[in-house]
């Protein structure tokens, strides 16, 4: 099992998420990238600048559709959705930064449907950690980290743009 602050190389991750999403993307008209608040609307904007997808860009945050909201309550840094493209019959790269239960990307497809009906939403995440819940695949993943209970993989952006992905120990 990996370590507590154990770093990844986020930048190599990056790229290799980039390869997997531009050949996925091959020959798509109609592309378009929506990043999940707040680690995949980093992702989506970088992909989206190397994709040369930045009139398609947009950003969602699932706070209002997360099947625990009752529960948990309302975070308090939720962000505004930002989709400023018909989402009807366009390919959808929806993007997270770490895929876990599916429960987020659950909630992120319901906001989408909210705006249209897409062709297709292909979902791509720089790290996929297991312990899924609900029957969600990556169709792009730079890495598959396997946790010990209590550990959660936590994406930091610093101040230069650049992405960090360590391991961090849970206390919630």
């Amino acid at each position: 099992m990996p370590t507590p602050h154990q770093q990844f190389d986020a930048e190599a991750l990056y790229r290799d998420l980039l390869s997997q999403v531009r050949s996925g993307l091959e020959g798509v008209s109609d592309a378009a990238i929506v990043g999940i608040h707040s680690g995949g609307a980093w992702l989506a904007r970088r992909l989206a600048l190397d994709l040369g997808l930045e009139a398609r860009l947009g950003s969602i945050d699932v706070s209002f559709y997360r099947d625990d909201y009752a529960r948990k309550g309302l975070h308090p840094d939720v962000k505004p959705t930002h989709i400023g493209f018909s989402v009807d019959g366009a390919v959808i790269v929806l993007v997270d930064d770490v895929l876990h239960t599916g429960r987020t990307t659950r909630a992120a497809i319901n906001v989408l449907f909210d705006y249209g009906r897409p062709a297709r939403i292909m979902l791509a995440a720089l790290a996929d950690r297991a312990g899924r819940e609900l029957p969600v695949a990556a169709d792009f993943v730079a890495a598959r980290v396997d946790l010990a209970p209590g550990q959660s993989l936590a994406l930091q952006r610093g101040d230069d743009g650049l992405l960090s992905l360590t391991i961090e120990d849970d206390h919630a």
